[in-house]
């Protein structure tokens, strides 16, 4: 049985120039102990995909389709349902470590907080467990160390302890919105492994959404390419990397420097994404494809299954391709 089911997920938000489908029919699972990325660039619709599932949209935002965790539906619950979710349920490890914690209060007021709230334990019992979960996430000295203010730590210790205030409910499913974009490559190589290891160690399922391809071959099982609020692939991390079969893939993936030869210029793709308030009659990446025909221009390409369960929206020939 999956963790997570979305099925036919619509975002739309209402705003004086029109209506905006930030994501649009999207489909995906999730099993157990799974890690899916969800890659894109910006203004795809990836962050508002999950603040969907977490209740996190803003008030102008309205939801269709389903989202069904363990079986239950989770899109717009009540918030006091939705608070039985969140945390103990479902967390989420927001992109910016820097002001995602308060700074007013100390570090082991905010994560006491979580369970004392959601578990209902009291301050002694909940201090020892939130010094446990920050030496599970490696800060040294966590004892000592729970008890300053963030602006005592370096970023990469602020994401640990972000990553530590979203496990201590041990939630069964782990949300990730661009963990590293504000880490150096040395911090974002550990803070990758941290959450390998977490999820081996606690079963957690992972969905991880980042612009870092190379994050997604290092920790993903399986990967969903967004483009304008829709899905373009999805496919296992191998089938997406060594055989990609949509030209928007394939230019993300063309994109990403090598280090097994030397290039004059590094590709990149042509163009910006479509304006969401008006998306071109078919296919919504037309613009900016090299493998482009007239009929790319007249109409959508419908998202097929194919290799059990692999998917594209595509009607080029992709088999074709050197």
């Amino acid at each position: 049985m999956n963790l997570l089911d979305v099925k036919d997920l619509r975002v739309e938000f209402t705003t004086q120039d029109g209506n905006v489908t930030a994501v649009n029919d999207l489909n995906f699972s999730l099993a157990p102990g799974e890690t899916l990325g969800i890659v894109g660039e910006s203004g795809s619709g990836k962050s508002q995909t999950v603040f969907s599932l977490m209740g996190l949209l803003a008030k102008n935002g309205i939801i269709t389709g389903s989202a069904k965790f363990e079986g239950k539906e989770v899109l717009n619950l009540p918030e006091k349902e939705l608070n039985k979710v969140r945390a103990q349920q479902m967390a989420m490890i927001f992109q910016d470590p820097m002001t995602s914690l308060n700074p007013y209060l100390k570090v082991s007021t905010q994560m006491m907080e979580v369970l004392m709230l959601h578990k209902g334990m009291g301050k002694k019992e909940a201090f020892e467990e939130s010094v446990k979960m920050l030496e599970a996430v490696k800060i040294p000295e966590a004892r000592k160390r729970i008890s300053m203010y963030p602006h005592e730590f370096s970023g990469g210790m602020r994401q640990r302890v972000m990553i530590a205030m979203a496990l201590l409910c041990r939630p069964k499913l782990l949300i990730a919105d661009e963990p590293t974009t504000a880490l150096d490559v040395t911090i974002q190589a550990q803070i990758m492994a941290l959450l390998n290891d977490l999820k081996d160690e606690f079963n957690t399922a992972i969905i991880m959404i980042t612009h870092d391809l190379g994050v997604v071959a290092g920790s993903c099982d399986k990967v969903l390419v967004m483009y304008a609020g829709r899905t373009m692939e999805y496919g296992t991390v191998d089938e997406i990397f060594y055989k990609p079969s949509h030209p928007y893939t394939e230019g993300l993936l063309k994109s990403i420097p090598r280090l097994d030869g030397e290039v004059d210029e590094l590709p990149t793709i042509p163009g910006n994404p479509p304006n969401l308030l008006n998306l071109p009659t078919g296919c919504p990446y037309q613009d900016r494809c090299h493998r482009v025909m007239d009929r790319c221009k007249q109409e959508a390409p419908v998202l097929t299954t194919f290799d059990d369960q692999r998917a594209r929206a595509c009607f080029s020939d992709w088999e074709s391709w050197s």
